[in-house]
């Protein structure tokens, strides 16, 4: 697999030409509309019919739920048709290999199923709208007030949804990723992670490979991760006490400033807004705290001293045999983390990182076999 073969360096959509500025410009204007201007999509105010791209959606909406659609609705409709239609490029694409066909048809089935269908049934049902597969502190909402006192409201699934949203964090994460590293979230089961693999696949090698970058990733996703944990617990520590300002800070401003700067404008108007410009995993490397909280869970295992050390690395590294190395890049390339895999092949070093979702791409282009996902 060769970037001659795909013309990746020569279209102007996934060179950073004309074709992606346009592409950038338009995605980047959607979600701000989507935010802070719904009304331009067509949204109804104050009992008013829905109109314009919204009111298209009103059919789909009505048959699903019973509800006239909303522009979450509409972004959750054509999020998920993005990835069905997508991931079947995917699919065709790196056909020659099983495991790329099995986590796609993951993402595919946890985005179509979980994400969007279940939550507007239960929206039907008068229940709280809840995506199952979004944990804290990605679903950085889950301890607010609103959703606290929303499932609270509704009963006996209510009560099982705060508990499973709690044991998510607490155990089941902690568990799958000691035994699968952050792979089983990042590439199987995140809706962010699936857009990213299926849309923003033609843009994988534009994301940055130097240390420069790697070096600001570290800071920005941890820093992102203790903005959440903070906030978190101001919020909760003022619900319990009802004392709002913890060490001379507003709890309700801290919640929703990382609601203006993290789950808006960095996860959706920077991170799917600059696919063509910066590459399709700009927020998990940046930004996502699940996938700092999935990192540091990695990195303990990697490093746990008494456990049989083939045992404690499998299915959390990438094996190399540098001695077929051709250097052609490929690898490096299409790291859409950022890693500078060939590096690691030349000297035959295991890639274990704790940025790695191990997505496999890197395996599946090396024309050598050089590379090796560990356990695929």
């Amino acid at each position: 697999m060769s970037d001659i073969y795909h013309g990746t360096w020569f279209s102007s959509l996934t060179s950073r030409g004309w074709a992606a500025w346009l592409l950038a410009v338009i995605l980047t204007a959607g979600y701000v509309i989507l935010y802070w201007f719904p009304s331009i999509m067509g949204l109804g105010s104050d009992g008013a019919a829905n109109t314009g791209l919204v009111g298209l959606f009103d059919p789909l909406s009505m048959y699903m739920k019973g509800r006239p659609a909303s522009e979450w609705f509409v972004y959750g409709t054509l999020y998920t048709m993005a990835i069905l239609v997508m991931g079947i490029r995917f699919l065709i694409r790196y056909r020659g290999s099983r495991y790329q066909t099995y986590r796609t048809l993951s993402v595919m089935f946890f985005q179509t199923s979980f994400a969007f269908i279940l939550p507007e049934i239960l929206q039907g049902l008068n229940k709280p709208y809840y995506d199952f597969k979004s944990i804290w502190p990605l679903n950085h909402y889950f301890f607010l007030d609103y959703n606290l006192d929303a499932m609270l409201q509704a009963g006996t699934l209510g009560y099982f949804m705060l508990f499973w949203g709690i044991a998510a964090f607490v155990l089941i994460t902690p568990i799958l990723t000691w035994f699968f590293g952050k792979r089983w979230y990042c590439s199987w089961v995140c809706g962010c992670g699936g857009l990213a693999e299926t849309a923003g696949d033609p843009f994988r090698h534009l994301s940055d490979k130097s240390t420069t970058a790697w070096r600001i990733e570290k800071w920005v996703v941890y820093s992102v991760l203790v903005f959440v944990i903070l906030m978190t617990v101001a919020v909760l520590t003022t619900r319990i006490t009802g004392f709002r300002y913890i060490m001379l800070i507003d709890s309700g401003t801290l919640s929703a400033w990382y609601g203006f700067l993290i789950g808006a404008a960095f996860s959706g108007v920077v991170g799917v807004g600059f696919y063509p410009l910066l590459g399709s995993r700009v927020w998990c490397r940046f930004g996502c705290p699940m996938a700092a909280y999935l990192g540091i869970l990695q990195t303990i295992k990697v490093r746990w001293p008494w456990s049989d050390e083939k045992k404690r690395l499998s299915k959390f590294r990438i094996t190399t045999n540098g001695g077929q190395c051709i250097s052609c890049g490929n690898c490096s390339t299409y790291c859409e983390m950022g890693i500078d895999v060939k590096a690691y092949a030349q000297q035959q070093q295991d890639i274990i990182r704790a940025s790695c979702v191990g997505c496999g791409i890197c395996s599946a282009v090396c024309p050598r076999g050089v590379l090796k996902l560990e356990n695929m």
